[in-house]
């Protein structure tokens, strides 16, 4: 089965600190072969209190989503993500298809 990230996130209040975890983010996708994927139309966040913006990370495993997650760079890279916005990320398993 595969492995996902999950994120909601608020609107992005720090453009700078995203552009500098987008930077961070590629050569740390590319290592794990995670990918965005992506619908024929964006979702809608029904119950998300103040979140705007939602994600989904596939990667080939659960395994290789928390390895992805733990990595010293991907930790690094996160603490951009934390400044651009407000978000929560949660990691599970799954058949999407």
């Amino acid at each position: 089965m595969k492995g996902y990230w999950l994120v909601l996130g608020t609107d992005v209040t720090d453009p700078e600190a995203q552009a500098e975890y987008g930077r961070l983010w590629a050569p740390i996708a590319a290592k794990y072969g995670a990918r965005v994927r992506r619908g024929n139309e964006a979702p809608e966040l029904v119950e998300a209190g103040d979140k705007s913006r939602i994600l989904l990370v596939e990667f080939e495993s659960l395994d290789v989503a928390r390895a992805c997650y733990d990595d010293p760079d991907y930790q690094a890279a996160r603490a951009f993500a934390k400044q651009a916005a407000t978000r929560e990320l949660a990691i599970f398993e799954g058949n999407l298809g």
